[in-house]
């Protein structure tokens, strides 16, 4: 029997997504006046969603044990340089993806209270 149920492990999952995806972020906005710098980003919500949507613990498990890689966003519109990064539009999404990861942690910490609690640690 497993520690964890398949919504914390998706819990983790999607925090690894969300983290790997403030880095591809961040990576754009280092790189916006990089001529030719293509913008990357992660999409983790596609992976979470199928495994969401199967509801079984497999899913889950492959969804929290999944590589979230950035790529090339081929829908970018691209500059008369080359680059593809729009400084506002990353900065909102880097701040979006902060506040989403925030917000993981924190639902992961009350279910985490609440087996602390169920176990007598607290």
């Amino acid at each position: 029997m497993a520690l964890f149920d398949p919504t914390q492990n998706l819990l983790e999952g999607a925090m690894r997504g969300a983290a790997a995806r403030q880095s591809a972020l961040a990576q754009n906005l280092a790189n916006a006046n990089t001529p030719g710098y293509r913008r990357v980003d992660v999409d983790f919500h596609s992976v979470l969603r199928r495994a969401a949507e199967e509801r079984t613990v497999e899913a889950a498990d492959a969804a929290a044990h999944a590589t979230f890689a950035p790529a090339v966003d081929g829908a970018a519109t691209m500059r008369l340089d080359g680059g593809t990064v729009d400084l506002d539009v990353e900065a909102a999404n880097l701040s979006q993806n902060g506040l989403e990861y925030q917000a993981l942690v924190s639902v992961a910490r009350g279910r985490i209270a609440i087996l602390e609690s169920a176990i007598g640690v607290r």
